[in-house]
C-alpha cells in the first residue's frame, strides 16, 4: 500500500495570495482599521482633495493672469519694436510698460518674458547692472531666447569690465542646446572676453572648439587665425 506523502506547508506569503479565506481575512482587518480610524481617514482624504483643488485653481489663475499680461504687454512690445525704449519700459499713461508688467505679473509666462525685454532695454540704455538683474531673473526652455539671454548678460558684464564673468556666460550660451548657427558666435565672444581677462589659454580652448566643431561657420576663419596667434605666443 502506497504511503501518502504529506504536502509540505507553503510559505505564509504564498498561502495568503492563493487562499481566498486569507485574503478575506486581510480585507476584513483593513475594513476594521478604517472603521476605527474613520475620522482621520476622512480628514486625510479631505486634505488631499483640497490640495488637488488648490492646484487646479492656481493653474487656472496663472493661465488667466498670463493671458491678461500678454494683452496688456502688446503696446509695450510695439514701442520696443519702434525703438521707443522709455515708453516700452514705463508705459504711456494708458498702457503699462514692461516694468509694470513685471511687477504685476512676474510669476506668469508673459511676466517672465517682460523681464527679458526689460533687461534688454536697460542694456541698450547703458544701465548694465539693471540689465543684469532682470536678465538673470529670466528663464526659458526656448533654444534661442535662453541662449541669447545668457549672451546679453555676458554683454552687460563685459561693459562692466568683468571679463571672466562675461566669458563664463558666453560659454554657457554656446553650450545651451548647441547648434551650428549661434554656438560659434558665442564661443568667439567667450574667447575675446578671455583674452581681455588675460587668460589666453582659455581663449585658445574656445577658438580650438570653433575650429574642431564648426567648420564652415562665419567665425571659423578668424578662430583659426587667432588660434595660430595664441599658439605662437605660448611657444615663445
Amino acid at each position: 500500500m502506497a504511503v501518502k506523502q504529506s504536502r509540505p506547508n507553503k510559505p505564509e506569503q504564498e498561502h495568503v495570495y492563493e487562499s481566498p479565506e486569507a485574503l478575506r481575512d486581510r480585507l476584513a482587518r483593513g475594513e476594521s482599521f478604517i472603521e476605527k480610524n474613520r475620522k482621520w481617514v476622512f480628514i486625510l482624504g479631505g486634505i488631499i482633495a483640497l490640495v488637488i483643488a488648490g492646484l487646479f485653481a492656481y493653474n487656472y489663475w496663472q493661465d488667466r493672469q498670463s493671458q491678461k499680461a500678454q494683452e496688456e504687454m502688446f503696446q509695450a512690445q510695439f514701442y520696443f519694436e519702434a525703438d521707443d525704449l522709455d515708453r516700452a519700459l514705463n508705459g504711456d499713461g494708458n498702457y503699462p510698460g514692461f516694468l509694470e508688467i513685471v511687477d504685476n505679473y512676474g510669476s506668469t509666462e508673459a511676466g517672465n518674458l517682460a523681464k527679458f525685454y526689460t533687461g534688454l532695454i536697460y542694456l541698450k540704455k547703458g544701465e548694465y547692472q539693471q540689465a543684469i538683474d532682470y536678465l538673470e531673473d529670466f528663464s526659458s526652455d526656448d533654444l534661442l531666447v535662453q541662449a541669447r539671454a545668457y549672451a546679453l548678460t555676458g554683454d552687460a558684464y563685459l561693459e562692466l569690465k568683468q571679463y571672466d564673468k562675461a566669458a563664463d556666460l558666453y560659454t554657457q550660451a554656446a553650450n545651451y542646446k548647441t547648434n551650428k548657427f549661434f554656438s560659434p558666435i558665442y564661443l568667439e565672444k567667450a574667447a575675446i572676453a578671455h583674452e581681455l581677462a588675460g587668460n589666453n589659454q582659455a581663449a585658445l580652448e574656445r577658438y580650438t572648439e570653433i575650429t574642431e566643431k564648426y567648420y564652415g561657420a562665419n567665425e571659423y576663419e578668424n578662430a583659426r587665425k587667432q588660434k595660430a596667434k595664441l599658439e605662437a605666443m605660448a611657444s615663445k
